[in-house]
């Protein structure tokens, strides 16, 4: 069905097409402590970077397939990019950032379910990716990686989400990267991958409260701040939070070069994945210092962590495998290989009981969505997607039946 959209001097053109993709059995058992796929349906969005798609992903009983697919963007010759995704805490909205576009990539709002258009996408920084909610849905907080031109801080866009207004940019670091609300919603956490620094912005004022340098065997806090330049959005908006000290900044090669900050959900801890140098760190959140850091294998990239506390997921990029890990101790319980090249992003369910990987694939090859089981670490299905299936974000289970 094709759906067009009038929206102030912009025409926007939605596709919503139904698709029912190729469906691959469960076929690992379920644990006794936790339901099987049988007792729910599980439901997740991914989006599809170089094809302008957004798919609804299903997980029950009969395997996993596509349950929906909406073509997103405004300009039918230009590739936009959906790029971050994360859905209201009600589960009402499905947000998206396009990474591309012009001049810049832009933040969009859906009714999630029918997958339609709430308001017209709104302007932010160069290049948003990955985005997060304040835990009241009122705020998002958006990383603009800004890959274009020089290597040069760049921002966090603060966007009001009841009326979609950028409200702040808040300026952080070079190339921002895996933004993640904590679970008590004072404070947002992203990194550097150009700077080797992971950045609290309280949520409360919009401004940057403290930075760590996650630079390899110089892990510790960062207190000597100057106001960084930054290259403004389209709309003009920047908003100093302290850098560190202009001697700290001369431009050199990152050790860690990290992508992704996920916290736990006992509020006390975050993990931080370093991509070149293949460890995932554990910063304690209060004296703000290094717990631990333990080895990874090749080029971890997203992170997620299971609900109860127990597992943490890496997707290993470069390596086309995630890695499974026992949050507590950091020991690597299983290294699986996933379905195509190039792993990219995590979703867990609320129930501690599955994971799904997007996987990117190269060129021409279709991505993919792998599911696994968290206790028994082994792949129970995988759907093919639009090509370099990037962000995805868990959006609601159902009781079977």
């Amino acid at each position: 069905m094709n759906v067009r959209i009038a929206l102030s001097s912009l025409t926007i053109i939605l596709l919503t097409a139904c698709s029912g993709g190729a469906t691959v059995p469960v076929t690992s058992g379920p644990a006794p402590q936790r339901p099987s796929a049988a007792d729910a349906t599980y439901y997740v969005y991914v989006g599809a970077e170089s094809a302008d798609l957004i798919h609804r992903i299903k997980l029950d009983a009969d395997g996993v397939s596509v349950d929906q697919t909406t073509p997103v963007g405004e300009m039918a010759v230009e590739n936009e990019g959906p790029h971050g995704l994360n859905v209201s805490p009600d589960g009402e909205f499905l947000y998206m950032t396009t990474a591309h576009g012009v001049p810049d990539g832009k933040l969009w709002k859906f009714d999630a379910g029918p997958d339609t258009l709430v308001s017209r996408p709104i302007l932010l920084g160069n290049f948003p990716a990955t985005l997060d909610l304040t835990p009241d849905g009122l705020y998002a907080f958006i990383a603009n990686f800004n890959l274009h031109g020089e290597h040069v801080p760049s921002t966090v866009s603060v966007v009001y989400t009841p009326d979609m207004v950028e409200v702040d940019q808040i300026a952080t670091c070079t190339m921002p990267h895996g933004l993640r609300m904590a679970p008590d919603g004072l404070f947002a956490y992203s990194l550097c991958m150009m700077d080797d620094q992971l950045v609290e912005i309280d949520t409360r004022t919009f401004e940057v409260s403290r930075r760590f340098t996650v630079s390899t065997g110089a892990e510790a806090p960062l207190t000597d701040y100057a106001t960084p330049e930054v290259m403004t959005g389209a709309n003009g908006m920047t908003r100093g939070g302290g850098a560190m000290s202009m001697a700290a900044m001369d431009m050199k090669e990152p050790s860690c070069s990290p992508t992704w900050v996920q916290p736990a959900p006992d509020d006390r801890t975050l993990y931080v994945a370093c991509n070149k140098s293949d460890e995932i760190l554990v910063i304690d959140r209060e004296s703000w210092s290094l717990i631990r850091k333990f080895p990874a294998g090749r080029a971890p990239y997203n992170l997620g962590i299971s609900a109860d506390g127990t597992v943490l997921v890496a997707s290993l990029k470069g390596a086309g495998q995630v890695q499974f890990f026992d949050a507590a101790s950091g020991e690597s319980h299983a290294i699986v290989a996933s379905t195509t090249t190039v792993t990219h992003g995590v979703a867990l369910t609320p129930d501690s009981r599955y994971v799904f990987v997007s996987v990117e694939g190269k060129g021409a090859e279709p991505g993919k969505v792998d599911v696994y089981d968290l206790d028994s670490y082994e792949l129970v299905g995988s759907v093919g997607v639009g090509q370099q299936a990037g962000g995805i974000i868990f959006w609601r289970m159902e009781p079977a039946g």
